[in-house]
């Protein structure tokens, strides 16, 4: 029986995964020994897209060639590998487009967001798993106004493990007081959805255009628990809480 639903928060409930991809490839484009386009660094950003920052950025340092240059700047900020310096000025092109409030609300995904706001009122426990560090998606959930919407909201800095681990997860359920079988997760990466089959948890993707190829394509979960049109997501999960409800 479904007794939480646990939500993803990058390209889930707002699209940061498009200002994240938009981030790494200007950092990208500063660092490139070529000339590049943002739009190829955007494209390649969709096949590590819900991994974490590290693993983010050793494959995109690798794939476009940027160890030299990232690595010139290491001193500046004060790290000890390439990846880490790129990561910084990635950071720092990030904080400025999330500096304008406003870019947060126009980048809301509303059905994934009606959704949990149809859970909260039928008194079904919600949380919040995200890869996310705690400063900065404590800002998203201020600017969006779901900053107390979740009975637990785990982050990035509260596990040793990100996703696909299921540590994330099963921490959500462990401060939520529910059994990981009770849980339902909203994903929209494949490492998010693989994170959650991992707690042992039922799991619905929504696909955003970064993640639609490769949730298809993984056969992680089945095509019915994939939703890409977001007017059938309350269908959806509706049909799969009643399924389970049944089998209790």
């Amino acid at each position: 029986m479904i007794k939480a639903m646990i939500f993803d928060l990058d390209g889930t409930l707002v699209q940061t995964e498009r200002l994240k991809a938009i981030s790494y490839a200007r950092a990208t484009t500063e660092l490139c020994p070529h000339d590049l386009k943002e739009d190829d660094v955007i494209e390649a950003f969709k096949d590590v897209v819900g991994l974490s920052r590290r693993e983010v950025a050793m494959a995109l340092v690798k794939r476009f060639d940027l160890a030299e240059k990232a690595g010139k700047r290491m001193a500046e900020f004060g790290v000890s590998t390439p990846w880490q310096a790129y990561v910084q000025v990635r950071l720092k092109i990030y904080a400025e487009i999330l500096s304008d409030p406003q870019v947060i609300r126009d980048n809301q995904w509303a059905h994934n967001i009606a959704l949990l706001e149809e859970a909260r009122k039928a008194n079904c426990k919600v949380g919040l798993a995200t890869m996310s560090y705690c400063e900065q998606a404590s800002r998203v959930l201020k600017i969006l106004e779901l900053e107390n919407a979740f009975g637990f909201v785990a982050t990035r800095d509260d596990v040793k493990h990100g996703k696909p681990n299921p540590e994330m997860y099963l921490l959500v359920a462990k401060e939520l007081d529910v059994n990981p079988s009770d849980c339902l997760v909203i994903e929209d990466s494949p490492a998010g959805v693989e994170a959650a089959l991992n707690a042992k948890m039922q799991v619905v993707a929504v696909s955003t255009p970064f993640t639609q190829k490769r949730l298809h394509e993984s056969k992680l979960i089945p095509e019915s628990h994939i939703v890409d049109n977001p007017e059938k997501l309350p269908d959806v999960v509706a049909h799969l809480v009643e399924h389970l409800n049944k089998e209790i």
